[in-house]
């Protein structure tokens, strides 16, 4: 009876297992939270330890075969995912999305679908069985996609933008597709055109039902619940809007993950939408896992094994397919070309609201399962490949961005009187604190970066900085090293600091070079590359610490300040003479006391 009852968990207890255990360690080898949950269906799945059960029925404890058992579970991940997404949009944005949504979205699915519907006849399908299959393979992963953007931070990005725009036409254009699957199941013959008009306005109207409700009742719900200071009720009523929601849009007609999406956009500019993140986010984060752990479960080994290159000959073209589309559409609507190319890679494989469509149209008799099987198959192969397939264009679409960041900098193009007082090398967090102590005492400087995006967001805020390589001798001469009074080496890579030490006294041989330094050890490599001074930041901070534990342990702030001025000229004293060879032996003698065993001088 005890092993009976601990049956009933058993599929519980995998999944909180992988969440809990596989997934950290498959995440400390590189493995992404996404495939690794699909590794684990895999595995755990009838195609691999379902098969090793037969001779080893102990295995069967592990063993994940019931795909049916966790399927609604793993919906949910997908509904509070886009509930989320709601929360971080509001109306008026999204009405700023609106050419992105119904211009671009738009036309990708419409030509995708007519493109696959194509080449599904070429392939020997009617037309009936062609339509579907087009209308299916041509959305893509909604759950997947966005995961990947939001676990990277770059949803607000030009690429996170574009796919989340596609991807939300493509969840709205699910409710016609449906309808019209249901149409071409009905034995009686209509206008086809005016029934798929009919299915359109009934959407729209459901919609805006939705809306209607969610603006006057939502607010009101959670402000009651609230007034309560009882955070178990808060929660019910928070996972009570994000489902329910969801379930009266399914009872329109609509999908559940869109009526979440609409309820979170409704709530996104209410007081407790920080709140309602905070609750839901736990949540998302689990039964999404068990939604890509049941992509795993789903793919069926045997049938890939079985003809390899057909079935993965077909995932790649229609990849491509979709993916050359897509590109050729969000360079038309004028997206860059990085964003226009992993835009484009990471929505040519196929989505999970493949399977509804299919599911719909066998249910209605307009396609038989066994003609279906090969494209559910190719459905599930392209998921599993999307995760892998992001990695692997990351490097061109990074290159690409690069270039075309690089291309729009400014170059430093200096007048004649034009030079700088200071030039500073590397400006984040130090290179801009010495800028500001420059402006303040009336030096001009010029900043230079090798990162794009931040030379690209300084800018805006009005700093001169330019993008380039600090350690190459002819930039460096475009900002005007030869007439510099000094040069500021701030970047936190030892390595990259030499160089520049090195090059700019070789183009300068009386400027004044004071560098970042990571401890005693850096700085005596600096002084040896040229630097005329330099400021480990061990001692700095541990300089300010003990300043601060002296005057809170009640010395005097005037000898506090002074007992720090005293340590540190004896360490300039040691590490920054004016002869080069004195400082690296008085540097050199310096480590060796501290070192460990070593007595101090």
């Amino acid at each position: 009876m005890v092993a009976e009852s601990i049956s009933h968990f058993k599929d519980a207890l995998i999944v909180l297992g992988t969440a809990g255990i596989a997934i950290p360690l498959l995440k400390r080898v590189g493995i992404s939270n996404i495939l690794g949950f699909m590794l684990v269906g895999v595995l755990l799945g009838p195609q691999v330890l379902g098969r090793l059960t037969a001779d080893w029925p102990s295995l069967a404890s592990l063993a994940l075969v019931d795909q049916a058992a966790i399927a609604p579970l793993a919906e949910l991940g997908v509904v509070f995912l886009l509930f989320l997404i709601g929360l971080e949009l509001s109306p008026e944005r999204l009405l700023l999305m609106k050419r992105l949504v119904f211009g671009l979205g738009v036309s990708q699915v419409l030509a995708t679908t007519v493109a696959v519907m194509l080449g599904a006849q070429a392939l020997g399908l009617e037309l009936q069985p062609a339509l579907v299959v087009g209308m299916a393979l041509s959305l893509s992963s909604t759950a997947i996609v966005v995961q990947m953007f939001t676990q990277e931070k770059r949803l607000g990005s030009q690429a996170g933008r574009t796919g989340f725009a596609v991807l939300l036409l493509q969840d709205l254009a699910i409710i016609p597709m449906l309808m019209l699957v249901d149409i071409m199941g009905q034995p009686s013959s209509g206008n086809l055109a005016a029934n798929i008009g009919l299915a359109f306005v009934q959407a729209f109207a459901a919609i805006a039902l939705i809306v209607a409700v969610g603006r006057y009742a939502l607010r009101p719900i959670l402000k009651l619940v609230s007034a309560g200071d009882s955070p178990e009720l808060f929660m019910s009523a928070v996972l009570f809007i994000a489902i329910g929601t969801g379930a009266l849009a399914t009872a329109a007609g609509l999908s559940m993950s869109l009526g979440a999406f609409i309820a979170g956009l409704m709530l996104a500019e209410t007081e407790y939408r920080r709140a309602v993140e905070a609750i839901i986010e736990p949540f998302k984060g689990l039964l999404l896992g068990l939604f890509f752990l049941l992509v795993g479960l789903g793919l069926d080994l045997q049938a890939i094994f079985a003809n390899p290159l057909q079935v993965i000959g077909i995932a790649v073209a229609l990849v491509l397919l979709k993916a050359a589309i897509l590109y050729v559409l969000a360079r038309a609507f004028r997206f860059a070309r990085h964003a226009a190319l992993e835009t484009a890679f990471l929505l040519g494989p196929s989505g999970e609201f493949a399977f509804v469509i299919i599911g719909a149209a066998i249910a209605a008799g307009v396609v038989t399962g066994a003609d279906m099987s090969p494209v559910l198959l190719v459905v599930s192969l392209t998921m599993f490949a999307l995760p892998l397939l992001g990695k692997a264009t990351r490097p061109v679409i990074n290159t690409l961005r690069n270039q075309a960041s690089t291309a729009a900098l400014p170059q430093p193009t200096l007048a004649a009187g034009d030079e700088p007082d200071v030039i500073i090398a590397g400006f984040g967090r130090v290179g801009s604190l010495i800028a500001s102590m420059l402006d303040e005492h009336g030096l001009s400087y010029l900043a230079v970066d090798q990162d794009v995006q931040n030379v690209s967001k300084r800018n805006e805020t009005g700093h001169r900085v330019y993008f380039g390589n600090a350690a190459d001798a002819v930039f460096l001469q475009k900002c005007g090293i030869a007439s510099a009074k000094a040069l500021a080496v701030t970047m936190d890579n030892p390595v990259k600091a030499e160089e520049i030490v090195k090059i700019a006294r070789q183009e300068n041989p009386g400027i004044k070079i004071i560098a970042r330094a990571r401890d005693e050890r850096h700085a005596m490599k600096l002084y040896l590359a040229g630097v005329t001074e330099a400021v480990p930041e061990t001692i700095e901070s541990s300089l300010q610490l003990g300043e601060a534990l002296l005057v809170e342990a009640g010395i005097p702030m005037g000898l506090a300040i002074a007992s720090v001025h005293e340590r540190r000229d004896g360490f300039r004293k040691l590490l920054g003479r004016p002869n080069r060879r004195e400082a690296v032996s008085a540097a050199r003698r310096k480590l060796r006391n501290r070192l460990p065993g070593k007595p101090s001088a």
